[in-house]
C-alpha cells in the first residue's frame, strides 16, 4: 500500500469572493460546491440515508451488483491505467468497483479528488483499513485543478469516475462547458464514467430534495452557519427558509432559502440587504432522459458506450469515451 495525500484547499478570500459575487448578483446566488465543510459533509451523509433520498441506494445496487461489468467495461486492454474519482465523497460506493479491481488484480492507481479537506483526510485514515493493498493519493481542492495535477504525477491512461448524480449540480449548459473542459484535459484513450439521475415521477423526485424531517433545509442553511462562521457573516437562519421545486419538463430539480423579512446582512467588510420574500438560488439537481444523456455526450465530443441501470431503472452510471 501506497499513500500520500496532496492539501490544496480552497481558500477563505476565494470563498469570500465567489460568496458576495453570488449575493450581489441578482437574482442571489449561492455555489453548491461550499456546501461541504465538516458539518456540511456530515449532514449530507444523513441525506443520503433518507428514506425519501432513492438516489444512495439506486447507484449504490449498481456499483454492488455491476462492479465487474464495470470493472471489464474499463480496463478492455489489460494496461495500467488510473482511476480518478471526481467529488469521491466517503467512497462507500465506488469502494465496491475498488475491491473488485483489486480482487482481479488490475494495475492501476487510485486518484479520490473532493473540495472538502475533511474527506480527504477520512479517506486517507480509512481505506488504507478497509483495503490495505490499495495504491492511492487523495488530492483535495477544486476538480479540474487537481485532476490536471493527477495528469502531472502519472501519464497512464486516465478511467475518470463522476458518480452520485453530480453531474446534475450543473445546468444542461453548464454540464456540457462541464465535459468539453474535461475531454480538453483527457486523452482520446481515456474513460469517464458518469452518474445521471434519471426523470420519474415528480412527487418522488421533489420528496427527495424537499423531506418532511427537514434534513435538506438544514443543509441549505449549514452554508449560511459556515458563511457566519469563517467569513465573519450576520445571517439569521431563522430569517430564512428553505425552498424546492421540480419542473417535469426539463428536468430541472432547484432549491432555494427565501428571506422572511427586510434584513441587512454583512459578510466580513461588506452589507448585503435582503427584502422580504427575496430568494437566495442554492442549487439544481438536474434529471435526464437516456436520449438527453446522449445528446450531452455528443455535444461534449464523446460518445456513450455502455449503460450499468439499477433493477427500478431509476439511476445510470454512463461509459463515455471520445467519439
Amino acid at each position: 500500500m501506497m499513500l500520500s495525500t496532496e492539501k490544496t484547499a480552497i481558500s477563505s478570500t476565494q470563498f469570500l469572493q465567489e460568496t458576495l459575487e453570488g449575493l450581489h448578483a441578482e437574482p442571489k446566488r449561492m455555489y453548491s460546491k461550499y456546501f461541504y465543510d465538516e458539518t456540511g459533509d456530515q449532514i449530507f451523509q444523513q441525506i443520503m440515508a433518507m428514506e425519501e433520498y432513492y438516489l444512495t441506494d439506486a447507484e449504490m445496487e449498481i456499483m454492488k451488483d455491476q462492479a465487474d461489468g464495470i470493472a471489464d467495461a474499463i480496463s478492455t486492454d489489460g494496461t495500467g491505467f488510473d482511476l480518478i474519482e471526481l467529488g469521491a465523497g466517503d467512497a462507500t460506493k465506488s469502494i465496491h468497483l475498488l475491491r473488485k479491481l483489486l480482487e482481479k488484480k488490475h494495475d492501476f492507481k487510485y486518484y479520490p479528488i473532493d473540495i472538502s479537506e475533511h474527506v480527504i483526510e477520512e479517506l486517507s485514515a480509512g481505506l488504507p483499513v478497509k483495503l490495505p493493498l490499495l495504491n492511492f493519493q487523495g488530492l483535495n481542492g477544486d476538480y479540474f485543478d487537481m485532476l490536471r495535477k493527477a495528469c502531472e504525477i502519472s501519464d497512464r491512461k486516465k478511467v475518470v469516475l463522476f458518480m452520485g448524480a453530480n453531474i446534475g449540480n450543473m445546468s444542461v449548459g453548464e454540464a456540457q462547458q462541464f465535459c468539453i473542459n474535461l475531454k480538453d484535459i483527457l486523452s482520446p484513450e481515456d474513460i469517464l464514467i458518469i452518474g445521471f439521475d434519471l426523470k420519474k415521477n415528480p412527487k418522488q423526485i421533489l420528496d427527495a430534495y424537499n423531506d418532511k424531517s427537514g434534513i435538506t433545509r438544514s443543509f441549505n442553511l449549514n452554508l449560511l452557519n459556515r458563511i457566519n462562521r469563517e467569513l465573519n457573516g450576520t445571517f439569521d437562519l431563522d430569517a430564512f427558509d428553505h425552498y424546492a421545486s421540480y419542473d417535469p419538463e426539463t428536468g430541472s430539480c432547484k432549491s432555494y432559502l427565501i428571506s422572511l423579512k427586510n434584513q441587512l446582512v454583512h459578510i466580513d467588510d461588506a452589507e448585503v440587504s435582503f427584502s422580504k420574500d427575496e430568494y437566495i438560488y442554492m442549487e439544481i439537481s438536474q434529471k435526464y432522459s437516456l436520449s438527453e444523456i446522449e445528446d450531452l455526450a455528443d455535444s461534449s465530443g464523446f460518445k456513450v458506450v455502455q449503460y450499468f441501470s439499477d433493477r427500478r431503472q431509476y439511476f445510470v452510471d454512463a461509459v463515455w469515451k471520445f467519439a
